[in-house]
């Protein structure tokens, strides 16, 4: 009889040791790079993944656009060994045209907007109106703006649009490597233009609003899996639950609009 239970105790917990090797078997890590636009919104959904699948995310940040060492153009020209890219849909566009990201792959996540910030504590600039705008760039001591697709609209559209080009030329700075919002909190830029999703997250600003839809622009953010992917099968089921109806609420909250409601 004790012969019995022993062996018993120890198909049980050989069938335990057994399954929970299986599971570690099949976990693997997914490497993944997003843009700081998307940033806040796959933090928030990162456990819940993880968690269902078993799998490892890998995360990296970096520009969707740009020279910078961290720009995902730029580390996918290096040979950087990444999985999943996550980044401003033109900017992906243009990866899949060159070859390097599947095209059959990508995935709509989500719709952006520029907003406005000042130092917590500071007055509160009127932005309600485009004319309003454009009054408080003028009386601000110092601009600033990302090097990314926000900041790209704001020094190649919006500023020759309002007719600030020359009145703005020695005060308003492009922002390479860093978030908008850390320059406004150390009173190093009076305002400063990020998307929202961007500047929600930062503490030691106040973020007045978004500009006025007169003079609004809207970015979208794709993701996509890199031509010779490592972990494809685990890309693409990360690809599919970002894109999912379950995924929406959380990316609305950090201060974007989901694609997928």
């Amino acid at each position: 009889m004790m012969k019995m239970i022993l062996r018993s105790v120890c198909l049980t917990v050989c069938g335990t040791v057994l399954l929970a090797l299986a599971s570690l078997a099949s976990a693997a890590e997914i490497s993944v790079v997003s843009s700081g636009g998307f940033a806040a919104a796959y933090k928030a959904l990162c456990p819940e993944f993880e968690k269902a699948t078993g799998d490892t995310l890998k995360s990296a940040w970096g520009p969707s656009m740009g020279d910078t060492h961290n720009a995902i153009p730029q580390r996918l020209e290096r040979g950087e060994s990444i999985d999943v890219v996550i980044m401003v849909g033109n900017s992906l566009d243009k990866l899949v045209k060159e070859g390097k990201v599947d095209p059959s792959s990508t995935v709509l996540l989500a719709r952006s907007k520029v907003a406005l910030a000042v130092k917590a504590g500071a007055p509160t600039p009127d932005i309600s109106t485009v004319e309003a705008l454009k009054q408080t760039m003028l009386n601000a001591k110092s601009i600033a703006y990302s090097d990314s697709a926000s900041g790209k609209y704001i020094s190649n559209v919006l500023i020759p649009k309002l007719g600030l080009a020359d009145a703005l030329k020695d005060k308003a700075r492009m922002i390479p490597a860093e978030p908008v919002g850390k320059v406004v909190a150390r009173g190093e830029a009076e305002i400063g233009f990020q998307q929202l999703s961007e500047l929600k997250p930062i503490e030691g600003i106040h973020i007045v609003g978004l500009i006025p839809e007169a003079v609004q622009e809207v970015t979208l953010f794709s993701a996509g899996m890199v031509k010779g992917a490592k972990n494809p099968e685990g890309a693409k089921a990360l690809l599919k639950y970002l894109a999912s109806p379950q995924s929406s609420k959380i990316i609305d909250d950090t201060g974007l609009e989901a694609a997928n409601r």
